[in-house]
């Protein structure tokens, strides 16, 4: 039914396979034109508009080791560490 397909990105020209799969899934979205960008291309795009991700340093509130977070820590809120986090998540499963 489908067989896999090489196209050009139209941003980079490199040639990319359109694989079989691929094809299938469109077809099961509904969509109707061929993907234009290979993955590198697709994936820059994507995250052009995002800037660097800033992690805030703090001390865990369970094992008091640092930790590194992706949010500003405020005073009234434990936080810890990713083994701790993930140790508290597990009891409360």
């Amino acid at each position: 039914m489908f067989q896999d397909k090489t196209l050009i990105c139209k941003d980079c020209g490199q040639e990319f396979v359109f694989t079989a799969g691929e094809q299938e899934f469109y077809a099961e979205k509904g969509f109707q034109n061929e993907p234009q960008r290979c993955k590198a291309c697709r994936d820059a795009r994507k995250n052009a508009g995002k800037g660097p991700r800033e992690f805030f340093t703090t001390t865990c509130a369970q094992c008091g080791k640092e930790a590194k977070v992706p949010f500003q820590p405020s005073n009234d809120r434990p936080v810890f560490c990713s083994e701790c986090y993930a140790a508290k998540k597990g009891e409360n499963a």
